[in-house]
């Protein structure tokens, strides 16, 4: 049922035109998702217990992700993630967009679905739509995290560098395809240069 309405109010982009540029970024990262309903990890998936919220917070680069609406395109993609005092999640996600070479950002809140030790977080980027996000495969010293929506239409690879060693990224794309995720849809996040608006004029 959640596929049917994602796609459902995916095809009304969610907002007036005027307010599309800065849906492209509603992901992981993404801009994540769409309706309250939709928060929960996909079926046979669980997230992360032992979650260490505090760990988790600062900047992380998008390595790998399943291509949506909302990213495709972007290249050079991060999400930071800061701890507030309520107990929310303060997420930035933001990515270089190469058609209309601009940058692009934004804001959302993050809640945890259960407690703050279990890596199940419902995000919010335009009220009251919601999406999930669940963080299913954490290294030990939080380097690298693998990231689901609520279906497996939605899969980010993440790290604290650009770069990732080839025999991680290996292990992580061998456990999403175990959990039937569509690895072989996956897309690699161009992070080289540092790319400006001017490099297009």
């Amino acid at each position: 049922m959640c596929r049917s309405v994602i796609r459902s109010v995916s095809s009304f982009s969610f907002l007036p035109r005027p307010s599309l540029a800065g849906l492209r970024l509603s992901f992981l990262f993404g801009a994540m998702l769409v309706l309250a309903a939709c928060t929960g990890a996909p079926s046979g998936v669980e997230p992360v217990s032992g979650f260490e919220p505090e760990r988790y917070t600062g900047k992380w680069y998008e390595i790998k992700r399943l291509d949506h609406r909302f990213e495709r395109g972007l290249s050079h993609v991060t999400a930071e993630y800061e701890a507030r005092d309520d107990g929310t999640i303060g997420v930035l996600n933001r990515g270089f967009d190469t058609g209309a070479c601009k940058w692009r950002s934004i804001e959302g809140t993050a809640r945890f679905r259960e407690g703050p030790d279990v890596a199940s977080l419902r995000v919010v980027f335009f009220w009251p739509l919601a999406g999930g996000y669940h963080v299913i495969a954490l290294d030990d010293n939080y380097e690298w995290a693998m990231v689901s929506g609520p279906n497996r239409n939605y899969l980010w690879i993440l790290a604290r560098t650009p770069e990732i060693e080839e025999s991680v990224l290996e292990t992580l794309v061998a456990k999403a395809a175990g959990l039937d995720f569509a690895v072989d849809e996956l897309v690699r996040v161009d992070h080289t240069g540092a790319p400006t608006e001017e490099d297009c004029r």
